[in-house]
């Protein structure tokens, strides 16, 4: 596990001036490989390259360094990330006749690629971010993952042609500080998040999963093509018993090889499905007694340690708890928060950085449960899609309408606790009578007609979610296959995978996602939809799968999700600084948002009247992330 980085002068530097590059854009990143650090410049007629890596030593804690080239130099490579299944890929080469100078995956990968070109990609299982320079070709092939559990960032200008595998070090590199993209801004208040291939910033994109991107140093432009072609759409011919046999065999072989390691691994155990899960088939797996490590909140309404605790005496594992409040928070919002280098608004990235710092102190790496619901079919909001057609087809437009005036008095909550109340009005507003109805769903920041009143007619875009409903096919979803490809696009790439990388670098922890695995997931859309989402039962088959593993009832008790009372912590320790973002001299000057709506909105929250922590949690991390790069007040 590393980071990387990498320039192309597009025209002839020196290349102490390209290395100097490099070694600022590595300073960047020490944080996710602070074990060593490598250097690859290269000086032509017409143009310069340089790559550079900081590494996290996982496999191959003597001989991995990078960058690694080719015996004779032709060929170079820096590489972020593991490929699981690369000894079963250096034994193919290995009976070719090719040789090894290391036992890294690094060198299988480059290996690979001298026989196979660029199709070697295909073959990798894994999560990556890499590029690999061919001389001899004049070409630069930069790489990411299926599911885009390694970030890659990439900027093309007149002068030079820029990537790595954090905005930060891109930024440091350029001329000048970039505009903010009215594309990006717009996804990031629907989504909290900004999913690929868009960043915050005018000019800078994400690489999108599945993606190979191609450099071609003679014609100083990129081209850029997915890896995996799209699953077939066969039904698989299983009985349900049979499916419950063939999932447990699965999550039990991907759990085994995402446990590869030359250092201690232990797993987070939050006490859900999938972690619990996941801990239990290393531990299956494991000859020693395997570390586990949970997090919890002394706001016992979103404490769930007793979960966890459960499973780790199920399986016998070594056990470690750590309790936060708002202190822990006040001490590290700063370092959480701008460590993503954009606005980033899903709350529950505060826990995870602490108890990736808290493992950290233990283990280098750490399983996760990442990835299930995706896979099997475990959010809310797909039965919520699935009961949006059918209440719509009931229910008239004029009478749900006259519903929702009639119960926002007595939905109207004025806390952050997110009960009953809070679910039923969210379920109630995200009903849709357009195709727009999932794309709404997921939208847990504001709508689109929130949006329109929130920010300044020069910052709004319509329409913000055309290029997704254009990649995905789907512009009006209906089915769960819909739902979990448009959150693979979306909410896996730009959320969950983002959260779980960023906080758990930042503390030089390594976090692998078993439930993602590629074959895994085709098999699972092969599925009936009612083997994973049986009536109100989320994730049916995963939960019958493993049913016996655990106690009667465990796993169909409720789960919040890694939550965090940020709402309540806005009125408390963050009020100041709330009110500080708020201050209306300030929104003025930065001409974004429509004042009035922002004063009231913050107003209503502070005083207790109604209870807006997304939008105003959302509000907070977007002026936490302006302050920091483009204001001085």
């Amino acid at each position: 596990m590393c980071g990387i980085n990498g320039i192309v002068s597009k025209s002839s530097q020196d290349s102490s001036i390209i290395g100097n590059l490099i070694n600022r854009m590595n300073g960047c990143i020490v944080h996710r490989g602070p074990d060593d650090n490598g250097v690859f410049c290269r000086q032509a007629d017409s143009y310069s390259i340089g790559m550079g890596m900081q590494r996290l030593s996982i496999i191959d804690l003597n001989t991995g360094h990078q960058p690694m080239s080719t015996d004779d130099g032709d060929i170079s490579i820096v590489f972020n990330g593991e490929i699981y299944n690369y000894k079963i890929l250096k034994d193919k080469l290995l009976d070719k006749g090719i040789s090894f100078n290391t036992t890294s995956d690094t060198e299988v990968i480059l290996k690979l690629y001298e026989q196979d070109g660029e199709a070697c990609f295909k073959a990798l299982d894994g999560m990556f971010g890499l590029s690999l320079f061919d001389r001899k070709k004049k070409k630069i092939f930069i790489a990411r993952d299926f599911f885009g559990e390694k970030p890659l960032y990439f900027t093309d200008s007149d002068k030079a042609f820029i990537w790595g595998s954090e905005l930060k070090s891109v930024v440091s590199v350029i001329d000048k500080k970039p505009e903010i993209s009215k594309s990006g801004l717009n996804l990031f208040f629907r989504l909290t998040y900004i999913p690929a291939p868009f960043t915050i910033y005018e000019g800078i994109k994400k690489l999108e999963p599945n993606h190979l991107l191609i450099y071609d140093l003679d014609k100083k432009s990129y081209s850029t093509k997915t890896i995996h072609p799209k699953f077939d759409s066969n039904p698989a011919d299983l009985s349900f018993e049979q499916a419950k046999k063939t999932t447990k065999d699965r999550v039990y072989d991907s759990v085994v090889s995402r446990s590869v390691s030359d250092v201690p691994i232990g797993t987070f155990l939050s006490g859900g499905v999938d972690s619990s899960v996941v801990s239990l088939c290393l531990a299956q797996y494991s000859q020693t007694r395997i570390d586990t490590f949970s997090i919890g909140f002394k706001k016992k309404s979103y404490d769930e340690t007793d979960k966890s605790r459960t499973v780790a005496k199920q399986i016998g594992s070594n056990h470690h708890e750590f309790i936060i409040d708002e202190s822990d928070l006040k001490e590290n919002v700063d370092a959480i928060l701008l460590n993503f280098d954009e606005p980033f608004a899903d709350s529950s990235a505060l826990p995870t950085y602490l108890v990736s710092r808290k493992t950290s102190d233990y283990v280098k790496v750490a399983l996760t449960g990442d990835g299930g619901d995706e896979i099997f079919g475990g959010y809310n909001k797909y039965y919520m899609g699935k009961l949006n057609s059918r209440y719509t087809n009931i229910m008239p437009k004029s009478l749900h309408k006259s519903i929702l005036k009639l119960s926002a008095p007595l939905l109207k909550t004025s806390d952050d606790s997110r009960g009953k109340r809070y679910k039923v009005q969210r379920a109630l507003q995200a009903v849709d009578y357009s195709d727009s109805f999932y794309w709404d769903i997921i939208s847990l920041g504001m709508t689109e007609s929130h949006l329109n009143q929130f920010l300044n007619q020069p910052y709004l875009k319509q329409n913000i979610f055309d290029y997704y409903k254009r990649v995905s096919g789907l512009t009006n979803p209906k089915t769960l296959n819909d739902f979990q490809t448009i959150d693979r696009h979306l909410s896996l790439e730009g959320d969950m995978l983002v959260k779980v990388d960023r906080t758990s670098m930042l503390n030089s922890l390594e976090c692998r996602a078993p439930f993602l695995n590629r074959d895994l997931l085709e098999f699972t859309m092969s599925l009936p939809e009612d083997y994973l989402l049986k009536g109100w039962n989320k994730k049916y088959l995963l939960k019958e799968a493993f049913r016996d593993e655990f106690p009667e009832g465990f796993l169909d008790k409720s789960k919040r999700g890694f939550g965090v009372p940020v709402g309540d912590w806005l009125r408390e320790g963050l009020r100041e600084e709330l009110v500080d973002y708020a201050n209306r001299d300030f929104l003025e000057e930065q001409a974004i948002f429509n004042v009035e709506t922002i004063l009231k909105l913050v107003d209503n929250h502070l005083k207790g009247k109604v209870d807006n922590t997304f939008k105003v949690w959302s509000f907070f991390c977007f002026q936490k992330w302006y302050k920091n790069i483009y204001s001085s007040l």
